[in-house]
């Protein structure tokens, strides 16, 4: 017997602030075709937005962040409670494409395929930088020039359009608490505050740890399946930029500290070998044609490489340890 692939849509939010950008989001779920199975929306510590979708949103299950605060633990909230094969991650403030979800669920005809994911193009709410280098659109979530893809393979999606087999997160034990954004309370202008040493990287640990724990199979990468992320304007800023570089650099000392060198930083040998070399090179000659921005974005590879390079750097030498390598501790599954 044929087992049925279908999907449970799980996205996360935490701030009224981007009310217009959640409420995309799930329109353009909706409007997937075939439709997803459900559609999970999880609130992370903002009771008045909990209540205001809940007031506005039908037709989605609304749920509270039942596990620790943060990013991870809202996304095993969600997963908690899914009934899916396949859940499938989305920001908030992302929107997905037409054919978003049929790629993902195509990937999934192969059994050897425990995860996939697919493009996420930046959506800039303000003029893009001139200096702003496609290598280093990771900075604000997206796919970036260089990104490691071979024969459709990935070691790990990007974080804003993820998906997985529901029973391989279930016996992966979920994301780490280790890793990821973290919301430490709010301002006084009533603002969510996010922060913490190693606000990234949750998404490759678990690839990484679930290709391990699924010896043969793989994560999988469909052009398909593609989502637009938003960028607003305060995230086009150098003063940005040089903050995602610094968390980045935090996050893979991290990472290697839980899934050792070769593993958490194989994809960035290469990218710091072969990918930033070549851009610099093509942007300096560049420059020297007199393109508009190019001076810029060979320096600004350059200072990024060196300001993340600087952060690992410190955080493997101050000693700084994960309390462990376990995912969340959220029962995943069906809610009874």
């Amino acid at each position: 017997m044929t087992e049925t692939i279908d999907a449970s849509v799980v996205i996360c939010a935490h701030t009224l602030d981007r009310w217009d950008d959640l409420t995309r989001a799930v329109a353009s779920v909706r409007a997937q075709q075939p439709p997803a199975r459900e559609l999970i929306v999880v609130i992370d510590n903002n009771e008045h937005l909990r209540e205001r979708a809940a007031r506005e949103i039908d037709g989605v299950t609304i749920l509270a962040n039942e596990g620790p605060a943060g990013l991870s633990g809202a996304r095993m909230t969600g997963a908690a409670h899914a009934t899916g094969t396949v859940i499938a991650f989305l920001d908030d403030d992302a929107v997905t494409e037409p054919g978003w979800l049929a790629a993902l669920l195509d990937a999934y005809l192969d059994p050897a395929v425990i995860g996939a994911g697919g493009p996420v193009e930046p959506l800039w709410r303000a003029p893009r930088p001139a200096w702003f280098p496609d290598e280093f659109l990771w900075v604000v979530g997206c796919t970036y020039a260089g990104m490691h893809i071979q024969q459709g393979r990935i070691r790990n999606p990007v974080g804003a359009n993820m998906s997985v087999r529901a029973d391989v997160l279930r016996r992966a034990g979920g994301f780490t608490s280790d890793l990821g954004r973290r919301k430490l309370g709010f301002s006084v202008s009533g603002k969510a505050r996010i922060g913490g040493k190693a606000e990234s990287c949750e998404e490759t640990e678990f690839s990484i740890r679930t290709a391990r724990l699924n010896p043969g199979c793989h994560w999988a990468y469909r052009r398909g399946a593609q989502v637009r992320h938003c960028v607003p304007a305060q995230r086009t800023t150098w003063k940005y930029f040089v903050q995602r570089c610094l968390v980045e650099g935090t996050a893979k000392a991290v990472l290697t500290r839980l899934t050792g060198h070769a593993d958490g930083l194989g994809a960035e040998n290469r990218y710091v070998r072969e990918v930033l070399p070549r851009a610099v090179a093509r942007n300096l000659v560049a420059a020297l044609r007199g393109e508009p921005g190019a001076l810029g974005r060979a320096g600004a590879i350059v200072a990024g490489f060196t300001l993340t390079a600087f952060a690992y750097a410190r955080t493997r030498l101050g000693g700084v340890a994960p309390a462990q390598s376990q995912g969340t501790t959220v029962r995943v599954g069906p809610a009874g």
